[in-house]
């Protein structure tokens, strides 16, 4: 079993998109999160979200760039707010019941992340895609 969710927040190149699955670790979702991490692709590498660094959100979470990444500023967009913003919802969302702490071990979650090459307002990329990741949680 999985559940599906989609969130739009924000404007400008800043606008946030959020298309996430969440499901068993032991199912298909926890399937395509591991095919996901060793197949990767050019302009599209996936990424674990965390809190901070070193601290690995929980449940595991897979950041998927639905743009390509193309250069270093691009990489840092998503290696910096988009990453931590993600982490830090989907933390919050265990903290606040939106998902069962007690699953939290044996649920992983794949979401895919929208960031403009344009956007260059690193607060707005954070804000914006830690409301759309709470957001897309909540459906």
């Amino acid at each position: 079993m999985y559940q599906i969710g989609e969130a739009l927040i924000g404007n400008g190149n800043e606008i946030a998109h959020i298309d996430l699955v969440i499901g068993d670790k032991n199912g298909p979702v926890g399937t395509a999160f591991v095919n996901n991490m060793s197949n990767l692709s050019l302009g599209h590498t996936p990424l674990l979200s965390v809190v901070r660094p070193n601290l690995m959100t929980k449940p595991a979470t897979l950041i998927v760039p639905k743009v390509s990444v193309r250069c270093l500023d691009d990489a840092n967009k998503i290696f910096g707010p988009a990453q931590t913003a993600v982490g830090r919802a989907v933390a919050d969302a265990v903290a606040e019941g939106i998902l069962p702490q007690e699953d939290a071990e044996d649920m992983v979650l794949i979401i895919s992340v929208f960031i403009h090459p344009e956007a260059s307002d690193y607060r707005k990329i954070y804000q914006y895609n830690y409301g759309a990741t709470k957001l897309a949680l909540r459906r």
